[in-house]
């Protein structure tokens, strides 16, 4: 499975922040980049019970669609004490309108709720790479770190600005995005990615 140089190359979110984030990890290959929204590709409904099972989902349903090749990506925040929530249902967590000042803020709630000392968290990421003649692969990367409140800085998007990576102290709402893209969840996916072969070197 390979993508040669100047191909179209679909990134299945209406995320724009993610798209962009994505965009920048697939400079260096000079592809041709668009986002679903800009093709006005509809969004199939996540009804996997997995990060790689909605992220091979979206990846198909765009490279249907579009007669392009496709990379979704399907990731989201786990909180030990919450036993892994949001997990899968972190994008939803916002709502309709995206809003995860409402969604941090729910975290914190069920957080305090139950009471809980453990703020644990992690991010895990999945992509998924799709032709339309259906063939696909997947490959996932985790970062591990922790919950503060409140949340913190404005450089990131969704979670970002509670999430402290191991050995860090500033959230990744606050660290600046070259870096974040060096250690996140989605960089460690990205790397097994770009290591299995599949993009033009």
């Amino acid at each position: 499975m390979r993508i040669a140089r100047g191909e179209t190359l679909v990134i299945a979110s209406h995320n724009q922040g993610k798209v962009r984030e994505i965009r920048e990890l697939l400079e260096p290959f000079a592809l041709t980049i668009v986002g679903a929204a800009e093709l006005g590709l509809p969004e199939p409904e996540e009804t996997g019970s997995t990060f790689v099972e909605n992220a091979l989902l979206k990846a198909r349903a765009a490279a249907n669609a579009s007669g392009h090749d496709a990379l979704a990506d399907d990731s989201g925040l786990a909180a030990a004490a919450l036993d892994g929530a949001p997990g899968i249902y972190s994008a939803r967590w916002a709502g309709e309108k995206k809003d995860f000042g409402a969604a941090m803020a729910r975290v914190e709630r069920e957080l305090q709720t139950r009471n809980a000392k453990d703020l644990s968290a992690k991010f895990v990421c999945a992509l998924a790479l799709a032709k339309p003649n259906g063939k696909a692969e997947s490959f996932e990367g985790e970062v591990a770190g922790s919950l503060v409140f409140p949340p913190r800085g404005g450089k990131g998007f969704g979670y970002d600005p509670i999430f402290v990576a191991a050995g860090m102290t500033e959230t990744f709402g606050e660290i600046e995005p070259v870096i974040k893209h060096r250690m996140s969840h989605r960089a460690r996916a990205f790397r097994k990615l770009i290591d299995s072969g599949i993009f033009p070197r």
